[in-house]
């Protein structure tokens, strides 16, 4: 390699720039150099619930660009510079950003909603005391008092205080995209490094986040439904473009 040679050189621009945002937020992050009003990096930009004192509107876009740590980055992004590419050169740098975009927003949204309805189980089972002990105290006693312990309070103030947060959405709408367009292609992924076609290999994510959306480990802190609401809204977003025409240029009538 020549010195001073560009490590991103042969990447489009898309991919190389959502990389580049993507690790320079996590930087932000490990130096601590954004706070506000005492609130961190990840109460400011992941995404919170939408009736929580910490939710901002920005955060159905900046949640995209916040991880939790450097693993769930590096394979973030891993999948993004192995796969994302390859649709970018074959769609055009505008309409790959489109569809970047409107997928991780599309997969906020969609969990959002599945946590509206998880907020009304909640809210049913909790006496009038206890909501109004919440109301009074909100987030002091929610994050640290002695009624944290109990089952609804706990549920109550994840949904409130909670937040959601990495670029997994618009990867698996990434995903979803590549087994459509290129069905045929052979992927290798850390840590099976066996050859399988790419449709198999999404149809094999896929079933893998139905599995654990249903399950309900509460250990698990991987946002299932993000994943899923992402893969939906690619699948639909393409379906939508190859109505409207396109042909063979988005690999459909493969």
């Amino acid at each position: 390699m020549r010195s001073g040679a560009d490590p991103f050189s042969g990447l489009p621009v898309v991919v190389k720039n959502l990389l580049i945002i993507n690790v320079i937020f996590y930087l932000l992050k490990l130096t601590s150099m954004v706070h506000f009003n005492g609130l961190d990096i990840d109460d400011l930009l992941a995404l919170h619930y939408y009736s929580s004192p910490l939710f901002r509107p920005w955060q159905l876009v900046t949640h995209m660009f916040m991880h939790a740590d450097f693993g769930h980055l590096f394979f973030n992004m891993l999948a993004l510079f192995m796969l994302a590419p390859r649709l970018e050169y074959k769609w055009g740098s505008q309409r790959f950003l489109t569809f970047y975009m409107i997928t991780g927003v599309g997969a906020a949204v969609l969990y959002s909603l599945v946590h509206v309805v998880e907020y009304q189980r909640v809210v049913e089972v909790l006496t009038s005391s206890e909501m109004a002990t919440i109301r009074n105290n909100g987030y002091d006693i929610l994050k640290g008092g002695q009624n944290y312990v109990k089952p609804n309070w706990a549920s109550y103030n994840s949904l409130q205080y909670g937040y959601m947060l990495g670029a997994s959405g618009a990867i698996y709408g990434v995903l979803l995209a590549f087994g459509m367009t290129f069905p045929d292609v052979e992927l290798m992924f850390f840590p099976i490094f066996i050859p399988i076609k790419a449709k198999y290999f999404v149809a094999i994510l896929g079933a893998i986040e139905v599995y654990g959306s249903i399950k309900a480990n509460p250990d698990d802190n991987v946002a299932h439904i993000a994943h899923l609401g992402g893969m939906l809204v690619s699948y639909v977003l393409i379906r939508l473009w190859r109505g409207r025409g396109g042909g063979n240029q988005f690999g459909w009538d493969r």
